[in-house]
């Protein structure tokens, strides 16, 4: 019970201040400017969202960053592309989780291993405070995957289905 009520109030700690401390609004831009761009190369879809911390209820149910980032996956739609190939990135504040979620037309082609590389790479930028470069080489090792598995034929167009702003929590 110690242990839930000293999560609970980490999560409870941080807030939105810290979200934007992390990432200005000057970094949120450069990032959609990313994504932008990225999504003119394939026909994958990507959004990133950044918590402070989790809701309440994740925290007293003992629900963890994973959980929450699939829910995000859905509630934000990424779920929902014509090619099943969208991607979140998902950085949790309160406990320093990061996670990425891929739609299944994507995932079916990359090894786990290679997520999880990526995801050590993004953590040593975060552990430097390096939050929108971490992001931002996120993205170009997901634009990359993306270019390789669904490169976007000549003459075609990404017909951008999701928000290129990160979510910001």
């Amino acid at each position: 019970m110690l242990h839930k009520l000293l999560r609970l109030f980490r999560h409870r700690w941080h807030d939105e201040s810290d979200t934007r401390r992390a990432l200005p609004p000057e970094a949120l831009e450069r990032l959609r400017q990313r994504v932008a761009a990225s999504e003119t190369r394939h026909s994958g879809e990507l959004r990133i969202c950044v918590e402070s911390g989790l809701p309440f209820g994740y925290v007293w149910r003992g629900h963890t960053a994973h959980d929450r980032a699939v829910t995000l996956f859905g509630k934000l739609r990424v779920w929902d592309t014509e090619h099943n190939n969208g991607v979140l990135i998902y950085l949790l504040l309160a406990e320093h989780a990061i996670e990425i979620v891929a739609d299944r037309g994507l995932n079916a082609r990359i090894d786990a291993i290679q997520w999880t590389q990526l995801v050590e790479r993004m953590r040593s930028a975060f552990q430097g405070g390096q939050f929108e470069e971490g992001l931002g080489r996120a993205v170009d090792e997901v634009t990359t995957l993306l270019v390789a598995h669904f490169p976007l034929a000549p003459g075609e167009a990404n017909p951008n289905e999701l928000p290129d702003e990160p979510v910001v929590r």
